[in-house]
C-alpha cells in the first residue's frame, strides 16, 4: 500500500472528482458515510456523542458525521470551532443540511464556551485535517487543549487536529488532539510510522473512501505500507523435486561467552525461514550449548574460546549474516573487517557487528554493495552520529542507504526497510510483546536465510520483516504481550508464512 503526503492526498482527491461522476460534496458524503458505518461498529448507541469541527473540509466531515449520527438515534451534539478562517463551500452546505435535520452547531468563538463533557462520553474530533500548515492558535488550540483534558474516549477523523501528516519534529505537543482511535481515509499517514506520534494517532485504521484507484496506481510515492498482498507474491514456491541445496546454505557468524543463546535463536530462525542448510560460526565456548539446542544447525567452531577470532571459507555458504552476541573484541573487530573484504555473497550485518561498523566507522566504505543492516534507533544512531528522531531518522536513514549502496532495516514498532534509490517500506505485522531479548536476533536469522534461497536482497528484507511481525502477532495469540519470548516468535515462523500465502487459512490453536 501506497503512503502519500498531504499534497499528494489532495492531488488525488481532485483527481477523483475530476475524473468520476463525483462533486466535492458527495466524496466528502461518502468519507463520512465510510467513517459513520465503523463509528457505528465502535461506538454504542446510548454513548452521547459530542462532534467538533473545524471550518474546513475535515469539519465538513465532522458534521455529515454529526448529522448520520442523529438520523441512527445517537444523542449527538455538535460544535463548530472559530479558526479564524473562512468556512469551506462543503463545510457550509453540511452545516445547512446538519440544522434542517434538527441538530444546531453551537460556535465556540472564546474558550469560556467550550461545553462540559463527561469522562463516558465520546468526543469526535474533525477541528483541523490534513490541510493543516501552522500549528493551532487562539480558540481552537485552547479548545483542543480541553478536549484531551476531559477524559472522553476520542475519534479523529482522518488525523488528530494538529499533527501534520509527515514531520512533526517542531510540532507544539500541547496543542494536538491526543486519540484514542483514527479512523483514516484511504492511505494511512507518515506520521503515523512514529513512536512520537503514537500518544496522539493512538490505535489506527485505514478506510477505503473510493479514491480513483487508476490515479492511486500511476502516481509514484517513495514510501508503502507493507501488507500481505506486497509480500505474498515475493515468497518463492517450492517445486515437487527441490532439496536442501535449492534452498541455499546459510552462515550465521555469532555468540560469545555467555551469549550462545543468541547464535541459537539466530540459526533456528534461518532453519524456520527455510534455509536448506544453516551452520553456525561461534566459539568454542558456545558450540555444546548450541548443538544440544538445535541438532538441525551445523557448527563451525571458532578457535577462539570466549569471542570469535577467526573466519571460516565463506565460498561454501550461500550467504552470511553476522553479529548477534558477537561482542566488541578486538579480534572480533578484524573479523568483521575481513568479512567485508572477503564476502562475495549477500550479507547481513546485525547488533555487535554494527556496533563494530560504529567504533570503526572508516569500515562503512568496505559495505559490499546491497549489504543488509538491520539496526534499532540506538545503533542507527550510533553508526551516523545523528540525534534525530522520528521523520527526522527516516531521512538519515533513507540518506545512509543512498550512500553506502545498503539496505538499512531500522527496527520499531512499524520497522522500516529503506532502499538505496530511497524507497522505504514500513511494517504492519508486530506487537509490543516482541520487545524481548532475542526477537531481533530471530529477524537476522530469517533475513539470512532469504537471502541463503536466492531473494533479492531488498525483498528478502521486506518479506523477512513482515513474517517476523506476523510470527510475532500469531505468538501473541497463544501468550500475551507480557510474556512472549524470542523463541516464540521463531516457532510460529511457519504458522506466519501459511497465513500470508493462504488467503482462508484458519489457526486451530
Amino acid at each position: 500500500m501506497k503512503i502519500f503526503t498531504a499534497n499528494e492526498i489532495r492531488e488525488i482527491d481532485a483527481a477523483t472528482v475530476r475524473l468520476e461522476p463525483v462533486t466535492p460534496a458527495g466524496l466528502m458524503e461518502r468519507a463520512a458515510k465510510t467513517f459513520f458505518q465503523r463509528l457505528k461498529e465502535t461506538v454504542p448507541p446510548e454513548k452521547k456523542v459530542n462532534v467538533f469541527a473545524g471550518p474546513g473540509n475535515n469539519g465538513g466531515d465532522g458534521l455529515v458525521v454529526a448529522r448520520l449520527l442523529h438520523e441512527e438515534g445517537y444523542h449527538v451534539r455538535a460544535f463548530i470551532v472559530e479558526t479564524g478562517a473562512s468556512h469551506s463551500i462543503e463545510f457550509t452546505m453540511n452545516a445547512d443540511r446538519l440544522a434542517r435535520a434538527g441538530i444546531s452547531p453551537m460556535t465556540i468563538a472564546e474558550p469560556d464556551l467550550f461545553p462540559s463533557i463527561g469522562r463516558e462520553e465520546v468526543i469526535i474530533d474533525a477541528i483541523f485535517g490534513t490541510g493543516l500548515h501552522r500549528p493551532p492558535a487562539g480558540v481552537a488550540a485552547e479548545v483542543i487543549r480541553r478536549i484531551n483534558k476531559t477524559g472522553a474516549f476520542i475519534i479523529s477523523v482522518d488525523v488528530p487536529s494538529g499533527l501534520y501528516c509527515e514531520d512533526n519534529a517542531d510540532t507544539e505537543r500541547e496543542t494536538v488532539i491526543k486519540a484514542s482511535l483514527t479512523f483514516t481515509f484511504q492511505f494511512p499517514k507518515l506520521a503515523f510510522m512514529f513512536s512520537g506520534n503514537d500518544d496522539h494517532v493512538g490505535k489506527w485504521e485505514v478506510l477505503d473512501i473510493g479514491l480513483h484507484p487508476a490515479t492511486i496506481a500511476e502516481k509514484p510515492s517513495p514510501f508503502r505500507y507493507i501488507m500481505r498482498e506486497d509480500v505474498r507474491p515475493m515468497i518463492v514456491k517450492r517445486r515437487k523435486f527441490d532439496h536442501k541445496g535449492t534452498f541455499g546454505h546459510a552462515l550465521v557468524i555469532a555468540g560469545s561467552y555467555g551469549k550462545a543463546g543468541a547464535a541459537t535463536l539466530a540459526a533456528a530462525a534461518a532453519l524456520r525461514a527455510g534455509a536448506g542448510l544453516v551452520t553456525v560460526h561461534l566459539p568454542v565456548s558456545a558450540v555444546m550449548a548450541v548443538q544440544a539446542a538445535l541438532p538441525e544447525a551445523m557448527v563451525s567452531p571458532d578457535p577462539g574460546e570466549r569471542n570469535i577470532i577467526a573466519l571460516p571459507d565463506l565460498e561454501v555458504y550461500s550467504a552470511v549474516g553476522a553479529g548477534p552476541g558477537l561482542g566488541t573484541d578486538p579480534d572480533t573487530r578484524l573479523v568483521i573487517e575481513r568479512v567485508l573484504e572477503t564476502v562475495s555473497v549477500p550479507l547481513l550485518l546485525d547488533a555487535d557487528a554494527l556496533n563494530i561498523l560504529s567504533l570503526n566507522r572508516e569500515l562503512l566504505s568496505k559495505l559490499p554493495p546491497r549489504t543488509v543492516l538491520t539496526p534499532h534507533p540506538g545503533e542507527f544512531r550510533r553508526l551516523t552520529g545523528t540525534t534525530c528522531s522520528d521523520y527526522r531518522l527516516m531521512e538519515e536513514q533513507r540518506a545512509f542507504a543512498a550512500k553506502y549502496n545498503c539496505i538499512v532495516v531500522l527496527k520499531g514498532a512499524h520497522t522500516s526497510v529503506a532502499l538505496p534509490e530511497g524507497e522505504i517500506y514500513f511494517n504492519s505485522t508486530g506487537n509490543p510483546g516482541m520487545a524481548t531479548g532475542g526477537s531481533g536476533d530471530v529477524l537476522t536469522g530469517m533475513i539470512t536465510s532469504l537471502l541463503a534461497q536466492g531473494y533479492d536482497p531488498a525483498n528478502a528484507a521486506v518479506t523477512g520483516v513482515y513474517l517476523h511481525g506476523l510470527a510475532g502477532d500469531v505468538a501473541l495469540r497463544i501468550h500475551s504481550e507480557e510474556s512472549v519470548i524470542a523463541g516464540d516468535i521463531v516457532m510460529n515462523i511457519g504458522r506466519a508464512y501459511r497465513e500470508t500465502q493462504f488467503s482462508n487459512f484458519s489457526m486451530y490453536l
